[in-house]
């Protein structure tokens, strides 16, 4: 972590600084460690975060938002950034776009329109895509913790950018394990028809097909179905050697369950979407037959998660789903895009971020010119025992 970010920390600007020409030379840091500074109430940089906080992915939209929350917490213990003569603290403007596409405009353009200076958000592809042209009409940079549809960063907006990798490494990853983790000579394909599920099951099927595996079922179901019976019986007469998934896990986890209840015997493989502790509540004694993938390192793996994951819980009360040690860093990287930018202006803080060379939680942070994260991860797990167990990360 740059040195500075020790005690740095994030306020909001009046509108009226937003997006003018004016800068600000940035000073020292407020605090360099020690009692916490005061910091004048008056003094906010606004950063928005966008996630569902209602529905079935409310609780991983929490668990973004709250790893946005823990890293303006810590800013502002630290003393605040220094702009000038001026001390500023962080404040997360939450909005909950309830995994909606026009939900995802509409919060956009709401946190436009409060003053924020960027955005961390949104979790799911399809608000993140949508509301990436309301960002980018603003001029406001949007760095997503968990969009991991290509199709995000390939838009050509200069304001989008992502702290994980993409669909096209997660699902030539998953095609991978399953050719050599379960020597897959055969698989059904299902997905939920969101632009997250769909996008990965079209890269993993592609990928597959390229290495002469046959797919011999393609369905799919939509994130608010919970009776998956006729589906999987129809693939049980196909004996496929694995089922693949692209979804989020509120929908993945009744299907587990109801794939032991139908006998199948075909392990399932899924994203990131269903790599979650909420999966293996759902799926009870169907669990175990999830391997999954999540787009960057696994927490638990990083030299401080374990850190992080403690603090976390001390916090907020339960535990790290997927995503927030990235939104976390997230906000680290609006923060040093400010303290580098010297300004809140919105234009020269997303120049900023595109320049970002930043050593956070989850590894080190700078992106290409489309926005995506360079030298992205993909991680594995498997359920064992009722726990999501880390197997192995690729490049």
């Amino acid at each position: 972590m740059k040195s500075w970010m020790k005690s740095a920390a994030a306020g909001v600007m009046a509108a009226a600084l937003l997006g003018c020409g004016h800068k600000e030379q940035a000073a020292p840091p407020a605090s360099s460690g020690g009692a916490q500074a005061e910091i004048p109430g008056g003094n906010v940089i606004l950063i928005g975060h966008v996630a569902p906080l209602s529905g079935s992915d409310a609780h991983l939209g929490k668990d973004n938002e709250n790893g946005a929350r823990l890293a303006a917490d810590e800013i502002n213990a630290a003393g605040g950034v220094r702009l000038g003569d001026k001390i500023y603290r962080v404040e997360i403007l939450g909005e909950d776009d309830k995994a909606d596409p026009r939900e995802g405009t509409l919060a956009a353009q709401k946190l436009i329109d409060a003053g924020v200076v960027a955005v961390v958000g949104h979790l799911n592809s399809g608000s993140s895509i949508p509301a990436s042209k309301i960002y980018s009409d603003a001029g406001v940079a949007q760095i997503s913790p968990s969009t991991t549809a290509a199709k995000y960063t390939e838009q050509g907006f200069k304001t989008t950018f992502r702290v994980v990798a993409n669909d096209n490494q997660q699902g030539a990853a998953l095609a991978s394990y399953a050719i050599t983790g379960f020597k897959a000579k055969s698989v059904a394909i299902i997905d939920d028809r969101t632009a997250y599920g769909q996008g990965l099951a079209d890269v993993i099927e592609h990928s597959l097909k390229d290495h002469g595996v046959s797919v011999v079922a393609r369905e799919y179901t939509d994130n608010k179905t919970s009776d998956f019976n006729a589906i999987l019986t129809k693939i049980r007469a196909r004996e496929p050697d694995v089922i693949i998934f692209g979804g989020m896990d509120a929908t993945a986890g009744p299907m587990a369950k109801q794939m032991r209840q139908l006998g199948i015997k075909a392990p399932l493989l899924a994203g990131d979407g269903s790599c979650s502790p909420e999966f293996v509540k759902l799926a009870g004694d169907g669990a175990d037959v999830l391997t999954c993938s999540r787009a960057g390192e696994a927490v638990e793996k990083l030299p401080k998660g374990a850190q992080f994951m403690a603090k976390y819980k001390a916090k907020f009360g339960s535990e790290v789903q997927i995503y927030a040690p990235y939104s976390y860093d997230a906000v680290y990287v609006v923060v040093d895009a400010i303290h580098r930018a010297g300004s809140l202006d919105r234009t020269a803080v997303t120049n900023a971020v595109a320049a970002t060379d930043y050593d956070g939680l989850t590894g080190h942070i700078g992106f290409d010119a489309k926005g995506d994260i360079k030298n992205g991860a993909i991680s594995m797990y498997h359920v064992q025992d009722g726990q999501l167990t880390y197997l192995s990360t690729t490049r």
